[in-house]
């Protein structure tokens, strides 16, 4: 009896489906340990946060940090994810040649309403296993932001987050690797409690 199984893709093998025409930006894929997985569509809350956020910390932080939202950053464990709104060094033209790699990254943002579930599991075991310093879960249906930091692998092989901080709605957080910029929530939070 012979055994299917799926074929994984490297990250170059995957920029060269791009490359050729066989996924496109209307395709909605990103591509996860080697998957190419279907990405979920965003409600109005969802877009209407996303959009409220990267403004806000594109003014907080101005020139001092890239703010990059919904593009793709490269991963080491054959991963391309595209999170919903990245804080990474230097400068735009940086990343003429390559997508930001974990290194580059000080802060990984997932707005999570109906992706929940995935974005507290594979996607923060994703972000740990690449040593993200920082991830963030905008949490809308608690209306609340889930701030992890200090990845690690644990005893299993397992990677997680050491610390899990909660942060109301009507909190200000400050964005790491820029304590004196202060993030606003109730801003965030205010304009995406749109009835679903």
């Amino acid at each position: 009896m012979s055994v299917v199984t799926p074929k994984r893709f490297t990250v170059d093998e995957y920029h060269q489906l791009i490359k050729l025409g066989f996924l496109t930006e209307g395709d909605r894929i990103e591509l996860i340990r080697g998957e190419l997985i279907q990405m979920a569509a965003k409600g109005t809350p969802h877009t209407v946060c996303s959009s409220i956020l990267y403004r806000q910390l594109d003014r907080l932080l101005g020139d001092r940090a890239v703010i990059r939202g919904q593009d793709p950053i490269t991963l080491s464990n054959q991963s391309e994810p595209e999170p919903d709104v990245v804080i990474a060094r230097g400068r735009d033209e940086d990343y003429l040649a390559h997508h930001p790699y974990p290194e580059d990254l000080l802060l990984v943002v997932e707005i999570s309403d109906t992706t929940l579930d995935y974005d507290q599991t594979t996607k923060l075991a994703l972000y740990a296993e690449a040593r993200i310093p920082n991830y963030w879960i905008v949490n809308l249906q608690a209306r609340q932001l889930e701030r992890y930091s200090q990845p690690y692998e644990t005893s299993q092989g397992k990677f997680n987050y050491l610390n899990k901080q909660i942060s109301l709605a009507n909190q200000l957080v400050s964005i790491p690797g820029f304590g004196d910029a202060t993030l606003n929530l109730n801003r965030v939070f205010l304009e995406s409690a749109i009835d679903k």
